[in-house]
């Protein structure tokens, strides 16, 4: 059967039937020798470090794909392997290749035939490396193809899977190479390769999932068992390759109806990253919108707090739906098993699909017009989807806070547990702020209808319990960030006013009529926590005061009137004495300084101006002046004697 495989130069093909003409000239010289010592190297660890290197770290197929492109014009002009500088003459690759040794290594056999045997393994070397690197640059054209930004048209698509096909088949080039060239570990890790390439091909075509399935299952085993030796860091690569299999083993048993996955489990397989699982991004998110839409012909309408509002649109009741499965498996019990970073991303899925449900309500709301019973039944639901979603915004700010107290715990010494951030009590009174003005925005939510029922007031009085705790806490851990400060009167007084919050939550849990017992058990802790506290503040308070009016005492017992350098009697100065020869630089190693002049100068005595006091002037009589002073004019004219002048 003839088997067209794509050169190293470009995009043309050839037949096996080709091959085995086309043979290179310095094949047909120089006669195939056996290698003594078969070639080997470790594929996997050369991929993944180039892809990390080159692009793939952050998903740049063009980047990963430009650099096998280099790769492979620098491996063909050190093998002389061109093809042609005119018209392009594909040149094979085949087993009497590889063997073949080049001009420089018939030289070398005449050196001796050590050298020549290394010189063939290097072009044993070299001439794997092209098949490799031009089975992944095949490969990272059909991926950046994947990630086209609107999908892959019809044309893209079958560049796709032309260009999978391609990498499928210098899989298996590689694999008939290494088994004959390589050693048997190097042949198994080729082996394995082809598989993984032949599988997402397979997986890609949507046509044979058998047999995509027994491909990702043989190379899964054959990386399990290779991340059994070797060293730390060839283990860690073969763990990590097992793990990028295992989404796709378990989607084609999905597709084949073996497996019985729920939509959560789906969404897990489309969450994980990893330069393999690109394929099966987009195919997962198709099957699960074709579930979903199964599933919203059942849901014709959203309770809550004991109403039931109806859902007529499609398009809300996929998001709504969207976000019950997920919220279904993560309030779960067998979710506190998941880590904090998965939980987080969980939460972002249920934040964006009711925001989807929100927005398509509001588009339901402009299109209803003057329809009253329509918008109303449209609000209803709208403030329903709010007010679950900022239930869901409490749980998730309550999960930080869950996990802000644990590190604190650990800074403390008060818990086992071994965190990598640190934090401060700062920290968790913001978190403490942003989830009371939650719990406000939910209460004025819950209550903003015309007419409020008898369950939205009830748990309105929840709403109000549970913010009385968040103050509490806020309060206790606002006395701690003064603690730390060193400001204990504040902190007292805070531990105080934290203690009797406390109390009045517990006395307003009491009063409900299915009060919260883990919030109940909290804040009696709550509450023994801030009498410690308050006890060990007012301590280290005396204490402090204590220490302060000691330090006052012995600063004042010091204190002299007589300068500090006249009490350093023994202290000379380079500058006092020029006409002597005395050491001033002090030796080297020594902690004193140089005694060259003293710095700042010290204090001479300076006379003071004098005080002058004008005293005799008082004692002095001053002449009269009253004979120099102008005497008036009594006499007045006719007109005076009436303007009084």
């Amino acid at each position: 059967m003839e088997s067209k495989i794509q050169s190293g130069g470009g995009g043309a093909t050839h037949s096996a039937s080709e091959m085995e003409v086309d043979i290179p000239a310095v094949a047909a010289a120089q006669p195939s020798q056996p290698i003594p010592n078969k070639y080997g190297f470790n594929l996997l660890h050369l991929i993944k470090t180039a892809q990390a290197q080159h692009g793939l770290k952050h998903g740049d197929y063009k980047r990963y794909r430009g650099y096998c492109t280099a790769r492979l014009r620098r491996l063909y002009k050190s093998l002389k392997f061109t093809h042609g500088r005119g018209k392009y003459v594909p040149k094979p690759i085949l087993e009497a290749t590889v063997t073949s040794v080049s001009a420089h290594g018939s030289g070398c056999q005449i050196m001796g035939l050590m050298i020549g045997n290394i010189t063939q393994k290097r072009w044993v070397k070299m001439f794997l490396h092209v098949v490799l690197y031009s089975a992944e640059r095949a490969w990272s054209s059909a991926m950046e193809i994947k990630q086209t930004p609107n999908g892959a048209n019809s044309h893209q698509r079958a560049h796709l899977i032309r260009r999978l096909s391609k990498a499928a088949k210098w899989g298996d080039l590689l694999e008939r190479l290494c088994s004959e060239k390589a050693d048997p570990r190097t042949a198994l890790e080729a082996a394995a390769y082809a598989s993984y390439m032949r599988g997402n091909l397979l997986l890609e075509r949507e046509a044979n999932w058998e047999n995509a399935l027994r491909k990702f299952k043989n190379a899964r085993a054959v990386y399990e068992e290779l991340g059994k030796y070797g060293d730390v860091e060839n283990q860690v690569l073969c763990r990590q390759r097992v793990e990028e299999l295992d989404p796709s083993i378990r989607y084609c048993l999905y597709k084949m109806g073996r497996s019985n996955m729920k939509e959560s489990e789906l969404l897990d397989l489309s969450t994980q990253e990893g330069p393999g699982l690109d394929l099966l991004q987009g195919k997962l998110e198709a099957v699960m919108a074709e579930a979903r839409l199964q599933q919203a012909v059942s849901l014709t309408e959203l309770e809550w707090l004991g109403h039931k509002f109806p859902v007529k649109n499609e398009k809300t009741r996929v998001c709504i739906l969207k976000a019950q499965e997920m919220e279904k498996d993560l309030l779960s019990p067998t979710s506190n098993s998941l880590v904090a970073d998965k939980k987080f991303t969980f939460y972002d899925k249920i934040f964006m699909a009711y925001q989807d449900a929100k927005r398509h309500i509001r588009d339901d709301l402009v299109t209803a017009g003057g329809a009253e019973d329509m918008r109303e039944d449209l609000i209803g639901l709208d403030k329903a989807v709010s007010c679950i979603l900022l239930q869901r915004t409490i749980e998730r700010n309550s999960l930080l806070v869950s996990l802000a107290k644990n590190r604190l715990r650990h800074q403390q010494g008060l818990s086992d547990e071994r965190t990598e951030k640190p934090t401060k009590p700062e920290e968790l009174v913001r978190l403490y702020d942003l989830l009371i003005q939650n719990i406000t925005d939910l209460s004025d939510l819950a209550t903003s209808g015309r007419e409020r029922r008898i369950d939205e007031s009830s748990y309105a009085v929840e709403l109000a319990a549970r913010r009385l705790a968040f103050q509490a806490e806020r309060c206790f851990y606002l006395a701690q960030s003064y603690s730390a400060a060193g400001k204990f009167a504040e902190a007292y007084v805070l531990f105080h006013s934290a203690r009797g919050h406390a109390d009045s939550a517990l006395q307003s849990q009491q009063q409900l009529q299915v009060s919260d017992k883990g919030l109940v058990k909290e804040l009696r802790e709550l509450s023994e926590q801030c009498r410690a506290q308050s006890c060990l503040v007012h301590a280290w308070a005396l204490n402090k005061a204590e220490k302060a009016e000691e330090k006052l005492q012995k600063g004042v017992a010091s204190l002299s009137l007589k300068h500090e350098s006249s009490r350093k009697e023994d202290v000379k100065y380079l500058l006092d004495y020029l006409d002597k020869y005395e050491a001033a630089i002090s030796v080297a190693g020594s902690k004193e300084p140089p005694r060259i002049v003293q710095v700042p100068p010290p204090f001479t005595t300076v006379p003071c101006r004098p005080i002058v006091l004008d005293t005799a002037l008082n004692a002095i009589d001053f002449p009269s002046l009253e004979g120099r002073l102008k005497k008036e004019d009594k006499k007045k004219g006719f007109l005076g004697k009436w303007w009084g002048s």
